[in-house]
C-alpha cells in the first residue's frame, strides 16, 4: 500500500502541471490572506489614512466697512443675500460634447435668472453699445489686459498682434467658434440643439453674456473646483427654481453672499464711489506696494471715489479655515479656523440732508434755464448773437436730443414687439436711408463727384462722419497718424475743394489707408477696383451702424418725417414717460404742438436737463465749514446709481453712462475747471493792498472801457460807466474796469513801463495764498488748479487762463469768511473699527495763513456783504446777513459759465459755499442756488417752498443781472 502510494506521489512530482498547480494553490492562499488583512483587519485604519491625504485652506472673506454721513446715517454697507454660482466638473469625452453642455447650462441659467427678474454679473470687457454693436468698456493697458486673460496669456507682451489689434466685434466671433466656446458650430445638428435645449441661432445680447460667462468660467479652468458667481442677490423664486434644476444644471449652485448696497446713491455717486471685482493692474499695483499682499483676483476692491481711498481702512482681514477634504471635496474635518477681520468704518464730514437738498435745488434751477431759454424754432444762428447770453435753445435741438443722448431706443423701433408708431417710423426711417445712401453712393462713383464745399449740409455731415467717425475712429482704416497734413490733396480736402470720392482715391495711393481691413486682395487689384470694393464697404458699414443712423434720424426731424409729436408720442411708448392717453391723444391729433409738451415735461421735471445733455446740463455746489476744511456737500449733477456698478458691473449701464452726453462719470465739483471769472477779484484786491498800490479808500473812475491794452477791455456795464469807484464799491459792483486797473498797475514797473509778466508773477503769488497752488487735499480724484500766466489785466478780473475746480472756489471762499486761514478740504470726520473703537480723528490741517490788516478784511467783507445786498437774488434773504461775490466765466460759442462763492452768517460764519452752472448763462443763477440752499440750511423758509420738484423759472433785476 505504501508502495502505491509513493508512486502516485512521484508520479505527481514529476508532472509539471502540477508543480504549478501547487504553486497558484500557494500564491492564492497568500492572496486570500493579505486582501483579509487589507480589508478586514487593517480595512478602516488605511481608508482613514487615505482619505484624509488632501488638506484644503479656505480663505473666510472680511465684512467691508461701512461709510456714514455726519449724523450717523448709512451710506454704504453690505446687505446679505444669495449668488448663484457655477463650477465646471463635469467628465466629457469631446470637446463637442463639452460645449453643448456648458452652453446649456449657460443658457438655460440666463433664462431662468432674467426671467425671474435678475441680472447676470459678468466683469466680461464687451457690451452692446447704445448703437447695438459690440465695444470694449476698456481702453489701453486694460484692454491688453482683458485680452490677455481672455487668450490665456499670463502677460501682455505674450499677445500676438492679431489678438492686440481684434475688435469686439471679432472676438466675440472668434471665441464662439468651434475652437473655442461653441457658440456657433455648423457641425451641430437641430437635433443635437434640441436635445440640449439650445436655440438655433444666438441674438447678439445672448451671445455677448454667453461668451462673458463661458470665459469667467475659462479662466479658472486651472482650479476646478473654484466655482464663479455668475448673479447676485437672487430673489428666492429664482433660487428654488435654480435648486430644483440642479441635477439639470452640473456645477450650478445657490449660495449666501454679500453686496454692497448704497442709499441716495444718485446724490452720493461721485463722491462715494462703488466697489467692484479687482483688475489685474489694479492687483499688479498691491503687490508693488507690498509683495506678501493679501489680495487676490477675486476680490472685491473700491473702483472709484471713498471707497478706493479708504481700500484698505474699509478691506478688513481675511480669515482662514484649514481642513481635510476626500477625493470628492467633501468635508471630512476642521483643522483650524482664523476668524477674518471686519474693515474700519468711516465717518464722513457731509451731512446727508444737505447733500440731498443741495442737489435738488441745483437741478430746479439748471432745468429752469433750460426752460426759459427754449424757443420754438428749428435752429438758432450763433453768429449773429452780441453776447453769450442771447443764445438760445430751438426746440428741435431737444427733439434731436431725445435721440442722440439714446433716451430713445431707436433700434426698438424694428423690434418685434414694436408700437404702431414705432413701425410707422421705422417704415419712413427705411425710406429717407435708401435715399441717402443712393446719393452717398452716387458721390463715391460718380466720374465727376461733387466737391464738398458745394454739396448740401446734410451731405456734408454724412460724408464728415464717414471720414471722421466710420473710418478713423471707429474702423481705423484711415490712419490719421499716416496722413501727411502738408500735403496739398489734404489740404484741398479740409477746405472743402475736392470730393470725398477725389479725397480718398488720393488717400489709399498715399497707404493712408489699410485696406486690408475691408476684406479685399489688394495684391491683385487695381486703386479703382480697390475703391470700387472701399464703397461697398463704407455702404454695408453704415447700414448697421446706429450712430449714423441717428444723423438720418436728425434730418427726419429737421425736414419733419418724423415730427416733434411724434417724438413726445415715442417717450409714452417707451416708458420714458408713464402713460397718459390724454396727453397721447392731444399730440396724435395735433390738439397740442411738442413744442408747449416738451416744455411742460422739463418744467414738471419728468425730463431732466441730464437727459437731454443740452448747454446747460450740469454743475456743482461744494459747502465747507470754514473753521477747519470740512467739507459739508460735495454736490456733482448729474449723479449715477453706484448700485449698478458696485460688487458686479451692469455693463450696459456703464456704457450708458460712458457715451452720456451729460457726462456723468466726470465729476463737476473736482475735475470740471473754468475761469474763476469775477470771483477771483478778491485775490487781485489783496495783492494790490499788499503792494501798496491802492489803499481801501483810494478810488478809480470807471469810464466803461479800459484802453490801456490792446484790445480793450469792456466793463460790464458797458456802454455806461461806473465813475469813481473805492476797493468796497468795485467789490460790490464787481467793476471790470477798477481791477483792470489793478492789475496793470501791478504790471508797471519802476520806469512806469507796463511789462505783463511782472504783474502775472506778482497775481500768482497772492492766487498761491488762497490755495490755488495746489489741490485741495480732498480725498477723491481731483484736478490740479492754473493760475493765469499771461494778460494780467484780463487775469486780474478772473479771466485769461486761469483754470480752477469748485472745490477750489470753496477753499477759497472759506479762507475769506475766516479772514485768511486757508485750511485743506477734507471728507473724512473719523474712523473706527466695527465695534466703534475710534481708530483716527481728522484734524484740521492749515494750508496757508493770509496775514492782512482787519482793516483790509473789514473791506473785502463789506464789499461781499454789499453786493448781496445790492441783489434782488437774495431780496427774501435781507433779514439774514451773509456775504457774496458772483462770476461769470466766458467761453466762445455756448452760454457762459455762471459762478457764485459766499458764506454765512456774515458774523462769526458756519459755512462756505461754490457754486457753478456749466453754461448757466448770468451768474444770478448761481447766485440763486445758493441762495436756496443758504434758506434751506438755517432754516429761513418752509423746505416745500424751496425743493418743489419742479424747475425753478426766476427773473431777476438790478445788478444782479448782470454778466460780470
Amino acid at each position: 500500500m505504501f508502495k502505491k502510494i509513493k508512486k502516485v506521489l512521484t508520479k505527481i512530482g514529476d508532472s509539471r502541471i502540477a508543480i504549478l498547480g501547487v504553486a497558484f494553490t500557494l500564491l492564492a492562499c497568500i492572496l486570500v490572506q493579505r486582501l483579509f488583512s487589507l480589508q478586514i483587519i487593517n480595512g478602516e485604519s488605511y481608508l482613514n489614512d487615505f482619505t484624509m491625504q488632501i488638506r484644503k485652506e479656505e480663505v473666510l472673506k472680511s465684512t467691508r466697512g461701512n461709510i456714514y454721513d455726519s449724523e450717523g446715517g448709512l451710506l454704504a454697507y453690505n446687505k446679505l443675500a444669495y449668488s448663484v454660482t457655477f463650477e465646471d466638473n463635469g467628465t466629457y469625452e469631446t470637446r463637442k460634447e463639452r460645449n453643448l453642455s456648458l452652453n446649456r447650462s449657460m443658457y438655460g441659467l440666463i433664462q431662468i435668472i432674467e426671467g425671474g427678474g435678475n441680472s447676470i454679473t459678468s466683469d466680461f470687457g464687451i457690451v452692446l453699445d447704445g448703437s447695438g454693436d459690440y465695444a470694449y468698456t476698456k481702453s489701453g493697458t486694460s484692454l491688453l489686459r482683458f485680452k490677455a486673460d481672455v487668450f490665456g496669456e499670463p502677460y501682455i507682451d505674450d499677445l500676438t498682434a492679431e489678438q492686440r489689434n481684434m475688435t469686439a466685434s471679432e472676438m466675440i466671433e472668434e471665441l464662439s467658434n468651434s475652437e473655442n466656446f461653441g457658440l456657433i458650430d455648423e457641425d451641430y445638428t437641430p437635433e443635437d440643439l434640441a436635445s440640449y435645449e439650445l436655440p438655433q441661432s444666438y441674438t447678439k445680447e445672448e451671445l455677448v453674456k454667453m461668451v462673458g460667462l463661458r470665459s469667467a468660467v475659462a479662466q479658472n479652468s486651472y482650479q476646478k473646483y473654484k466655482a464663479v458667481t455668475i448673479a447676485r442677490d437672487i430673489d428666492e423664486n429664482t433660487m428654488a427654481t435654480i435648486m430644483e434644476n440642479k441635477d439639470k444644471y452640473q456645477g450650478v449652485d445657490v449660495v449666501e453672499d454679500t453686496v454692497r448696497v448704497y442709499n441716495d446713491a444718485i446724490y452720493f455717486a461721485p463722491v462715494v464711489g462703488y466697489t467692484g471685482k479687482i483688475s489685474q493692474e489694479e492687483l499688479e499695483a498691491f503687490e508693488d506696494d507690498d509683495p506678501n499682499t493679501p489680495y487676490t483676483s477675486s476680490d472685491i476692491v473700491g473702483k472709484a471715489g471713498l471707497e478706493q481711498h479708504f481700500e484698505t481702512d474699509l478691506q478688513g482681514v481675511k480669515g482662514l479655515k484649514t481642513m481635510f477634504v476626500d477625493n470628492l471635496g467633501k468635508v471630512l474635518k476642521v483643522d483650524s479656523v482664523k476668524d477674518p477681520q471686519a474693515g474700519d468704518d468711516i465717518h464722513l464730514t457731509l451731512n446727508r440732508k444737505l447733500q440731498i437738498a443741495s442737489y435738488k435745488i441745483l437741478e430746479q434751477y439748471i432745468a429752469g434755464i433750460v426752460f426759459s431759454m427754449l424757443e420754438d424754432t428749428k435752429e438758432f444762428d450763433l453768429e449773429n448773437v452780441a453776447t453769450a447770453d442771447e443764445i438760445r435753445i430751438p426746440i428741435y435741438d431737444v427733439y434731436y436730443a431725445l435721440v442722440e443722448n439714446n433716451v430713445l431706443d431707436m433700434t426698438h423701433l424694428k423690434a418685434d414687439d414694436a408700437t404702431d408708431l414705432e413701425k410707422q417710423i421705422y417704415q419712413s426711417f427705411l425710406s429717407k436711408e435708401a435715399a441717402v445712401f443712393s446719393e452717398i453712393k452716387s458721390q463715391l462713383t460718380s466720374p465727376v463727384p461733387t466737391p464738398y464745399k458745394d454739396l448740401r449740409e446734410e451731405m456734408q455731415a454724412y460724408m464728415t462722419y464717414i471720414v471722421q467717425e466710420m473710418l478713423m475712429q471707429e474702423t481705423g482704416i484711415l490712419s490719421s497718424d499716416a496722413i501727411d497734413r502738408t500735403d496739398e490733396t489734404y489740404k484741398a480736402w479740409t477746405q472743402g475743394d475736392i470730393s470725398l470720392q477725389e479725397y480718398l482715391t488720393y488717400a489709399i495711393s498715399k497707404n493712408w489707408m489699410d485696406v486690408t481691413k475691408i476684406d479685399v486682395d489688394s495684391e491683385y487689384l487695381d486703386s479703382t477696383e480697390i475703391f470700387s470694393a472701399l464703397a461697398d464697404y463704407i455702404a454695408d458699414y453704415l447700414s448697421s451702424d446706429n450712430n449714423f443712423s441717428k444723423k438720418v434720424y436728425k434730418y427726419m426731424i429737421e425736414e419733419e418725417t418724423l415730427n416733434g409729436n411724434e417724438v413726445c408720442m415715442l417717450l409714452f411708448d417707451q416708458g420714458i414717460l408713464t402713460m397718459n392717453e390724454s396727453d397721447y391723444d392731444n399730440l396724435a391729433t395735433g390738439a397740442i404742438g411738442g413744442y408747449d409738451f416738451m416744455r411742460q415735461k422739463i418744467l414738471t421735471l419728468e425730463i431732466t436737463p441730464a437727459q437731454l445733455a443740452l448747454a446747460p446740463c450740469s454743475g456743482s455746489v461744494v459747502i465747507t465749514d470754514p473753521n477747519n476744511g470740512n467739507v459739508l456737500a460735495c454736490v456733482t449733477y448729474p449723479g449715477y446709481d453706484s448700485n449698478r456698478l458696485a460688487n458686479d458691473m451692469d455693463s450696459d449701464y456703464f456704457m450708458k453712462l460712458a457715451q452720456d452726453g451729460s457726462s456723468p462719470f466726470y465729476n463737476k465739483a473736482t475735475q470740471e475747471e473754468t475761469a474763476p471769472g469775477s470771483t477771483f477779484k478778491l485775490v487781485t484786491a489783496t495783492a494790490a493792498i499788499d503792494q501798496g498800490i491802492v489803499s481801501e479808500y483810494d478810488t478809480i473812475s470807471c469810464t466803461g472801457i479800459f484802453e490801456e491794452v490792446d484790445p480793450p477791455v469792456k466793463c460790464w456795464i458797458y456802454s455806461g460807466a461806473h465813475g469813481p469807484e473805492s476797493m468796497v464799491t468795485a467789490i460790490r459792483d464787481s467793476c471790470n474796469f477798477y481791477f483792470n486797473s489793478l492789475g496793470y498797475m501791478m504790471g508797471t514797473n519802476s520806469e512806469g513801463k507796463y511789462v505783463d509778466e511782472l504783474g502775472v508773477q506778482t497775481l500768482k503769488k497772492y492766487a498761491e495764498m488762497y490755495g490755488f497752488d495746489s489741490t485741495t487735499g480732498i480725498e477723491i480724484g481731483e484736478t490740479a488748479p492754473r493760475i493765469a500766466d499771461y494778460d494780467v489785466v484780463r487775469a486780474s478780473m478772473g479771466q485769461s487762463n486761469h483754470a480752477f475746480t469748485t472745490t477750489q472756489l470753496a477753499r477759497y471762499a472759506a479762507t475769506l469768511a475766516n479772514s485768511g486761514t486757508c485750511y485743506d478740504l477734507t471728507l473724512l470726520d473719523k474712523i473706527t473699527d466695527s465695534a466703534g473703537n475710534l481708530v483716527v480723528e481728522q484734524q484740521p490741517v492749515i494750508h496757508n495763513q493770509i496775514n492782512m490788516s482787519s482793516e483790509f478784511w473789514d473791506t473785502v467783507h463789506t464789499g461781499m456783504n454789499l453786493m448781496v445786498q445790492d441783489s434782488s437774488v437774495f431780496k427774501e434773504s435781507k433779514n439774514f446777513d451773509l456775504g457774496g461775490k458772483t462770476g461769470t466765466a466766458q467761453e466762445t460759442g455756448v452760454p457762459n459759465h455762471a459762478l457764485f462763492i459766499g458764506y454765512a452768517p456774515y458774523q462769526n460764519p458756519e459755512m462756505a459755499i461754490a457754486v457753478r452752472i456749466t453754461n448757466g448763462y448770468s451768474s444770478s443763477n448761481s447766485a440763486a442756488v445758493a441762495d436756496d440752499i443758504i434758506n434751506y440750511m438755517f432754516g429761513l423758509k418752509e423746505e416745500s417752498e424751496i425743493i418743489t420738484g419742479t424747475a425753478t423759472v426766476k427773473m431777476f433785476s438790478g445788478n444782479q443781472a448782470r454778466q460780470d
